[in-house]
């Protein structure tokens, strides 16, 4: 039986090239700093904008981590019994719930005011 020939695209025991032996460089590592609830300004809205007309709350401002904000996320989605997500430093949730979600961020400590219409 012959000996097949090692395919080169199977890590195996090979080691993948990393330039000067990084395997993450820290230039790519995010550098956000998680201040406390009541230094942030939080801005709360309605937008359709792009969303054929479907409203969603938008909340921005925030200054955490992307672990921190999926975990507000899930608290305010689970609160106002609708779904949303977390982008980038963002956090949307389906429908019109501004004044619920101004009451609940307050409520956790944060300087949240609505803006918009």
């Amino acid at each position: 039986m012959a000996k097949s020939k090692p395919n080169p695209f199977e890590r195996g025991d090979r080691r993948v090239y990393s330039e000067f032996g990084n395997t993450q460089p820290a230039a790519l590592n995010r550098g956000v700093p998680d201040l406390p609830p009541n230094q942030q300004q939080i801005r709360v809205q309605p937008s359709r904008k792009g969303r054929n007309g479907k409203t969603v709350t938008v909340i921005t401002g925030f200054q955490h981590s992307p672990q921190t904000l999926a975990t507000l996320a899930k608290q305010l989605k689970a609160q106002c019994g609708t779904g949303g997500t977390a982008k980038d430093d963002t956090i949307e949730i389906q429908g019109d719930h501004t004044q619920k979600l101004v009451d609940l961020l307050v409520a956790k400590g944060y300087q949240a005011k609505r803006s918009g219409g």
